[in-house]
């Protein structure tokens, strides 16, 4: 069953169309895949899903719910949720303590901060720095991670959120190669043990070939193409439109 679906989906900003009649679908427990040159409309297409931005045309189904117009924090409610190109963590606080201001209920003051965390958040929170790789120092401050920890935190804190469908934007943007395949791991970690959806915007073309299932290339806010990595590698519209710079 389709988890998100976007039909004939369009977003103007002033004289710019940045999305221009988007359909596309993702299933139940995929990862896909969205390239495109810059400014070809990933990024802004992410808001339109997630309720940053109105749509001017078009709809968006969730599960079978049309969402259309939905705020953002009513499609996070649903379980919608993402990242952002740039890192959004509190480099001064410790690891664990970004984990648990994570949830809505525990942005809370730093007298509360220094209280014992109710059990079953304090267990979450361990499981999930398990899943990502950052269980062996929880009280390490987060400042002092490297970039792609942080990207590793950033991820925590947002399945401490439990999502059902998680959107990334380009997540190993900045990483040091060194660091990708642990973070390319925790992605198929989120997938293959929570059953997380993923909609994944990257251009690391070894990195999104390699995870996604299918992959969606966006060129001018359309949908140029769409199809099995395998596919999209040997498209000629995708290798002239993208490809080839890469």
């Amino acid at each position: 069953m389709p988890k998100l679906v976007l039909r004939e989906v369009s977003k103007r900003f002033g004289g710019v169309l940045a999305n221009d009649r988007i359909t596309l679908h993702v299933n139940e427990g995929e990862v896909v895949g969205l390239i495109g040159p810059n400014g070809s409309g990933k990024t802004t297409l992410f808001g339109t899903i997630v309720g940053n931005h109105a749509l001017d045309g078009g709809a968006i189904y969730y599960e079978e719910r049309d969402i259309t117009g939905l705020p953002v924090q009513s499609t996070a409610r649903l379980g919608i949720l993402r990242t952002f190109q740039q890192s959004r963590i509190y480099r001064e606080l410790t690891i664990l303590d970004n984990v648990r201001i994570s949830l809505p209920s525990h942005h809370l003051t730093l007298s509360h901060m220094l209280m014992p965390l109710p059990a079953a958040i304090e267990l979450r929170a361990r499981q999930v720095l398990d899943l990502v790789g950052l269980h062996a120092s929880p009280d390490r401050t987060a400042g002092q991670l490297s970039f792609g920890q942080q990207r590793l935190l950033e991820i925590a804190m947002v399945l401490m959120n439990e999502p059902s469908l998680l959107l990334l934007d380009e997540p190993t943007a900045g990483v040091n190669p060194s660091a990708i395949d642990a973070l390319i791991d925790c992605l198929r970690r989120v997938r293959d043990e929570l059953g997380t959806t993923l909609l994944v915007i990257e251009h690391n073309m070894p990195v999104i070939m390699g995870l996604a299932d299918r992959i969606y290339c966006l060129s001018r806010g359309q949908v140029l193409a769409e199809g099995e990595p395998a596919a999209i590698r040997k498209d000629r519209r995708v290798i002239d439109a993208y490809l080839g710079a890469h």
